[in-house]
């Protein structure tokens, strides 16, 4: 008999009230032997919390727009034709960050060999604290440690509680997540990195179309060439807060910013979205044309030289947290609908 736990209870809204009359009820089924946990919004899976051991770190995926639209990519997990095969540490919806204590949590992968893993640190699922069902809201709590390196000679460096708030009606899907970071070494320091936090990887139709291919480095200086494919189908496009579209999205400051497509005929709107409790509000977003969608908290300079270096220091004991809202919705949501929803999260 398969070990599952399933819990379905009547809970007050706490934090994802935006959603008009019709909500829907949020399912939510541990499944144990599966090191996942399945959300269902309405009867249709929005989103699994997954922990495989063999993961860098717990991921949401898949993660699906209203319909059934498949918004990430499935490489490398579920590998799809024609979409990118290229930065295999972008998996799902995730959160992490490039460098902690010298060590580099974001570009860590099956792919990195054995010999490297020194360089590398790994987020560990440690337990589900809370898992509850409901009629308007469904809440995930868990606990992880960040340890580094990545292998035999680990250092606890962070340990992690996360609650992620389920909610969502006939045309919106959204999770609330609430991170708070402690440090468990005596000092804990996170450099001005561009690789971080809150990030997605998109499926391809949900990209820029590509003319050129391109070279990115990650912060070691690690190369990987993104190269051009077939644009049919290909139809993403960023807008922020500030009115910046397109490529002009990446590296500025912006209290949310949306990415539009359309697939199978279906256009979508991904959106993600800064607190003004978070430490350096507005944050900078890491908005790439070939798919990588994040927003990052803890970057500046690296992205704008007009901006100071930042470096935060957490000392042993000491605590950190990240609130983000992240929204996919059915249509292209204009400024208003995303201005009502982003008031709603930060009225609180």
């Amino acid at each position: 008999m398969k070990n599952f736990l399933l819990f379905i209870f009547l809970i007050p809204c706490l934090g994802a009230c935006s959603l008009a009359q019709n909500k829907e009820q949020v399912m939510l089924e541990v499944q144990e032997e599966q090191q996942r946990v399945e959300v269902h919004i309405g009867g249709e899976l929005f989103t699994s919390y997954r922990y495989d051991a063999e993961l860098e770190k717990p991921v949401l995926y898949p993660v699906y727009a209203p319909g059934g639209i498949a918004v990430t990519r499935g490489f490398p997990l579920e590998p799809r034709a024609k979409e990118r095969i290229d930065h295999p540490h972008h998996v799902g919806l995730w959160f992490n960050f490039g460098d902690v204590n010298g060590k580099d949590f974001w570009n860590n992968s099956l792919a990195v060999p054995a010999e490297r893993k020194g360089h590398y640190g790994r987020i560990i699922h440690l337990g589900i604290v809370k898992a509850i069902s409901g009629e308007n809201q469904g809440v995930l709590e868990v606990k992880m440690e960040w340890v580094a390196p990545d292998n035999d000679q680990a250092e606890k460096l962070l340990g992690e509680h996360t609650t992620f708030l389920f909610s969502g009606n006939d045309g919106i899907r959204m999770v609330d997540r609430i991170t708070r970071l402690t440090a468990i070494a005596d000092s804990v320091v996170f450099t001005d990195n561009k690789e971080g936090m809150l990030a997605i990887r998109v499926d391809r139709a949900f990209e820029h179309p590509s003319e050129s291919p391109a070279l990115f480095t990650d912060a070691s200086g690690n190369p990987t060439e993104v190269k051009v494919l077939d644009n049919e189908g290909v139809t993403g496009w960023y807008r922020n807060s500030e009115g910046d579209e397109g490529p002009d999205a990446w590296g500025k400051n912006a209290s949310w910013v949306k990415l539009s497509g359309t697939k199978k005929d279906h256009t979508s709107s991904i959106v993600i979205m800064d607190h003004p409790d978070n430490i350096n509000y507005p944050a900078c977003w890491h908005a790439r044309g070939y798919g990588l969608f994040s927003i990052n908290n803890l970057g500046r300079q690296v992205y704008n030289k007009e901006l100071e270096r930042f470096q935060l220091l957490l000392q042993k004991g000491e605590s950190i947290t990240f609130r983000h809202r992240f929204v996919v919705a059915s249509g292209d949501l204009d400024d208003e609908k995303i201005g009502g929803l982003y008031k709603d999260f930060t009225s609180e």
